[in-house]
């Protein structure tokens, strides 16, 4: 690559104004990429900032992720825009251009080690910039893009577009310019990631490209293996161990300093943290929020966990745990 590539993120395009449509649908409906509204936001950002949308990106963003080489205007050497024709194998060059109120949806031209680097900030290596909450927030489906007869492979976080391919799932973002196509994806479980640039305004062979890099990716570079540490708290050994939701089996453990029910990631399994007392709440999975009590009994032992109104007892349908809806009095037979 040259000194300066010249690549374009985002997709401004070629817009020149919108119908006075208001609101098309309910929030949360039906989702539609909105290439005004990311003008809008820009716009906001110069009205709460006072000064404009492109020195406060530099300023919060890129400035303190030392992405140096990331622009609004090419400098140096850059790349030429190209459009090929549909129907013979000729060219045409795209004019670079200021795109005015449209700028904020797109107009950055960078780098591959600058792209790299905005991958890395959504790996989690935020310099600080955002907590891990904030940036797990952002990557959560919020709306999802869903094609009819078709299972749900893409949706939308705040400001990242989100994958979900065979269950693994991915975030980044492609973008479009007149002469220009870029995407980066990352995978979010270990954050491997890879970023793709060409300079067409279009081509078929984007699509799907960044799941056979990963995929290469995987196969070529095995995955880190986390050390083992004594790391877990003794004082919760009591909870470990098998506890049983009616005629159900779950499983206990402790990893760190979090109470885990199940394994997280299947059915309901979830991570739970202290938060008072015989207190807990859910992490993330099935339970992410919901409280978590340990019961004991008036010698202290525990009698039983009752998470949010779900009773789970040590042996099934133990009758001395005051099981919700009572026990047989004739017991198992």
């Amino acid at each position: 690559m040259g000194a300066h590539a010249g690549w374009r993120l985002g997709g401004a395009g070629r817009h020149r104004g919108e119908a006075p449509v208001g609101q098309r649908f309910r929030a949360g409906r039906r989702f539609h990429y909105s290439n005004v509204g990311y003008a809008a936001l820009g716009r906001l950002l110069e009205v709460q900032h006072g000064t404009g949308w492109a020195e406060v990106v530099h300023r919060e963003l890129l400035e303190p992720l030392g992405m140096t080489r990331t622009t609004t205007r090419p400098t140096g050497r850059a790349a030429q825009g190209l459009a090929v024709h549909p129907f013979a194998d000729v060219l045409l060059p795209e004019p670079e251009h200021d795109g005015g109120a449209m700028a904020p949806a797109g107009q950055l031209w960078t780098t591959v080690p600058d792209l790299a680097r905005w991958a890395a900030f959504l790996g989690g290596d935020t310099a600080g910039l955002l907590s891990t909450d904030t940036l797990a927030e952002m990557c959560e489906p919020h709306h999802v893009v869903d094609e009819p007869k078709q299972p749900w492979t893409g949706a939308h976080g705040l400001g990242w577009q989100v994958w979900n391919v065979d269950g693994v799932r991915y975030a980044g973002h492609g973008g479009s310019m007149p002469g220009f196509l870029a995407g980066l994806r990352v995978r979010l479980d270990g954050g491997d990631g890879v970023v793709t640039l060409t300079n067409t305004t279009s081509t078929t062979v984007m699509r799907g490209l960044p799941d056979r890099l990963l995929e290469v990716l995987r196969d070529e570079e095995p995955p880190a293996v986390e050390p083992w540490s004594a790391s877990g708290d003794a004082g919760l050994l009591e909870l470990v161990g098998t506890w049983h939701w009616g005629s159900s089996v779950t499983t206990a453990t402790v990893a760190g300093e979090h109470l885990v029910l199940g394994e997280p990631g299947t059915g309901r399994g979830s991570r739970f943290a202290r938060v008072g007392v015989d207190a807990w709440v859910g992490l993330d999975g099935y339970n992410t929020g919901e409280p978590l009590r340990v019961v004991r009994r008036a010698d202290g032992s525990v009698s039983h966990l009752d998470l949010a109104s779900f009773r789970f007892t040590r042996t099934p349908y133990d009758p001395s745990a005051d099981v919700p809806g009572g026990v047989d009095d004739l017991g198992w037979r």
